[in-house]
């Protein structure tokens, strides 16, 4: 069975949005492909609610990381890059380790800063809020595409291990699909060119494939 948290089947509100906005300003890599990993589980993932930049990992999402480590233990990374938030450090720490590599932290590359709603239910979350003391959706956005710009012009193939939103904003800043399936805690996924166009393919164990099937 897989040690990933289930993701709900339902794309939150306000994503046609932040797809709008990141159409106007899409991210071009120079390299023709690299590796996203979101940050193993917490507990306040678990539990949906939004979290601060301290939120640790919880034992599984320890143990989701391990998983991801080995899952990459065998593609050819020649860099780690990761938001500074303690669960994505901690979770590209494990995985940067097994490849013999440190991690290289960027604030830059935090999930969206959600002010007064940290502490609060993310069941109903909007990514179109303006929350009080937060960033809007549009400063979110422009940060986040900096970030994987700077970090993409690293030595390929990179690794980014960042947060759900990034992952959100990634897509649409690439033209991809928002596919909710992918976003299961410390799921591995490589980003590749094809033509003029990009794609995302889940990294899985034989076993994973073979249950997929089933």
């Amino acid at each position: 069975m897989s040690q990933q948290t289930a993701p709900s089947h339902t794309a939150p509100s306000g994503l046609d949005e932040l797809i709008r906005i990141a159409e106007a300003q899409p991210l071009s890599p120079a390299c023709d492909h690299f590796y996203f990993l979101r940050h193993g589980q917490t507990g306040r993932n678990a539990l949906r609610i939004f979290q601060a930049v301290d939120e640790p990992l919880s034992e599984l999402g320890l143990q989701q990381a391990a998983r991801a480590a080995g899952l990459l233990a065998g593609e050819p990374i020649s860099t780690v890059v990761c938001s500074d938030a303690r669960r994505a450090h901690d979770t590209a720490y494990t995985v940067a380790t097994t490849l013999k590599l440190v991690p290289a932290a960027q604030a830059a590359l935090r999930e969206r800063n959600f002010g007064a709603l940290i502490g609060t239910s993310s069941v109903n979350i909007d990514w179109a809020c303006e929350p009080e003391g937060g960033e809007t959706l549009t400063q979110f956005v422009a940060r986040t595409r900096d970030a994987l710009d700077t970090a993409l012009r690293l030595p390929a193939p990179v690794l980014v291990v960042a947060h759900g939103g990034t992952l959100y904003a990634l897509a649409a800043l690439l033209g991809v699909p928002v596919d909710v399936g992918l976003l299961g805690n410390a799921q591995p996924l490589r980003f590749e060119r094809r033509g003029p166009t990009w794609a995302v393919t889940p990294l899985l164990r034989q076993a994973d494939g073979d249950a997929a099937l089933a």
